[in-house]
């Protein structure tokens, strides 16, 4: 392993700070590295590309309670439960599914050709790009950085990670772990402010891969296009949950309650507000109401209750709400226990008579609140989402009918779960990515494989070719063969 300056000695059980990247010079430095590695082998082996894959699932599983432990001293409180079971099970899973594909994936295909281009064949192979840039948020800082991480190894890149400043103990953890399990010229994780997180976004990169907010993922792809980098963007946005007679309610609330609460309903994917029957509307709020009380007795001393994730995304949060109340939405509390400011545990609720003038519905909500929205048809429902930016997922709770049939048909949305929430993300096999305000771009599994690789297609003519009867000088020969090709 070679040595370099951003890393730092493996504290693995004490959250020292992190050794921040103080000048871009440094990134450069990293940036530089990488790539006279990569040009030194530019198309790892299979048996290299598993030993990194290998490394990294070592890394997991040999310090997961530290790992555990970082991100809940982040939070403030943190469920273990939740980092347990939604960042480093599906990050082990991200692992094993390309380790599983990973010959399949590397082969280069065959592919038809065009019968006027016979006797010539065409293939098509994967090379890795380079370098890969990864942007992580707060929210899931672990599963955030190893599923995207995990693609760049697969596709055989090397790769930087910037971690959030506002998960530091774990961006500290991670960044020392990352150093013990790999050289620099493999992968490095820094830390630093804003102004580093800017400075790593202008990078040359190979590919950039950015996950955090809409106006954020702006910047970042301005930032991007200063070196026409290629960009996956995974924002957020304002993702709807239809909900229809068609469906168990009780079960229907339960499940929607388990998207929208889980870690305070900090997730991307999260259900942002639920469009329901307006016959529905207050069976479906008291459905919710039993499901949240059941999940979470208490609120305040409940380790399985995350806390929101700092001082000021509490305000903004807050402020959401008292703004929805001061243009004339209902707040329904959703559990019996009130909002205890001092450990940011916000108490879930749910407000009607919301309006396109309030922030709860202008901007992503990321926390335990849920706008209701009531609807008279199915065709009314479809109509708002699609009035509305296309959102990075999109949920449906009710029978295999032609009303799913018409929301599945006329709505776009980077993934939908029907009757549960959330679950499509999980799929390996299934790409993740947003579309339009909610993104741009897919990884995981084979899709993250082929984000990060140049699909390169090869040709390859024969000696007798038919090329030839193509070339002028044009004749009475080239046009009968015109004809031909015509027809």
């Amino acid at each position: 392993m070679c040595n370099y300056p951003l890393r730092i000695p493996s504290m693995a059980t004490a959250y020292e700070p992190a050794r921040l990247v103080t000048h871009p010079s440094q990134l450069t430095q990293a940036l530089e590295l990488q790539r006279r590695s990569f040009d030194a082998d530019p198309n790892p082996a299979r048996a290299i590309r598993r030993d990194r894959l290998d490394r990294l699932r070592r890394m997991l599983r040999e310090h997961a309670d530290s790992m555990r432990d970082a991100i809940a001293a982040d939070f403030g409180v943190r469920a273990s439960q939740e980092t347990l079971l939604l960042e480093q099970f599906t990050s082990l899973e991200g692992i094993a599914h390309a380790r599983r594909h990973l010959r399949r994936w590397m082969r280069t295909e065959r592919r038809h050709v065009a019968w006027w281009s016979l006797p010539g064949r065409a293939r098509l192979m994967r090379q890795p790009l380079g370098v890969i840039g990864i942007i992580v948020p707060w929210n899931y800082p672990l599963y955030l950085a190893v599923s995207p991480l995990t693609c760049a190894l697969a596709a055989g890149n090397r790769a930087m990670l910037k971690m959030s400043e506002h998960t530091p103990r774990f961006g500290a953890l991670f960044e020392s772990l990352i150093a013990q399990s790999f050289s620099a010229d493999e992968v490095i994780a820094v830390n630093g402010d804003t102004g580093v997180a800017k400075a790593f976004a202008a990078l040359p990169f190979d590919h950039l891969l950015f996950t955090g907010s809409t106006p954020v993922g702006r910047e970042v792809m301005k930032a991007a296009s200063a070196n026409l980098t290629p960009v996956t963007l995974e924002l957020g946005g304002k993702s709807p949950a239809i909900i229809t007679d068609g469906f168990d309610l009780a079960e229907t609330a339960r499940r929607l309650m388990y998207g929208k609460l889980m870690n305070a309903g900090q997730t991307c994917v999260a259900p942002d507000y639920a469009l329901v029957p307006s016959t529905m509307v207050d069976r479906f709020i008291e459905a919710c109401r039993a499901a949240a009380t059941t999940f979470y007795p208490t609120l305040a001393t409940n380790p399985q209750y995350t806390s929101i994730i700092n001082d000021r995304q509490f305000r903004r949060l807050a402020a959401c709400l008292e703004d929805a109340r001061a243009l004339g939405a209902v707040v329904h509390p959703l559990h019996g226990e009130a909002t205890d400011a001092e450990r940011r545990r916000l108490s879930p609720v749910a407000l009607t008579g919301v309006n396109d003038q309030m922030r709860v519905m202008q901007e992503e909500i990321f926390g335990p609140v849920l706008p209701v929205v009531g609807y008279d048809s199915i065709d009314e429902a479809i109509a708002y989402v699609n009035a509305r930016p296309r959102p990075l997922a999109l949920y449906y709770f009710g029978a295999a009918d032609a009303s799913l049939d018409a929301v599945l048909s006329r709505t776009i949305s980077g993934g939908v779960t029907v009757n549960n929430t959330a679950f499509h993300v999980v799929q390996e096999d299934l790409p993740f990515g947003g579309v339009g305000s909610s993104g741009m771009g897919h990884y995981h599994g084979r899709a993250g494989f082929d984000t990060f690789s140049k699909l390169k297609p090869v040709f390859l003519d024969r000696r007798l070719s038919g090329s030839n009867l193509l070339m002028p000088p044009y004749g009475r020969k080239f046009r009968a063969i015109l004809r031909l090709l015509y027809r």
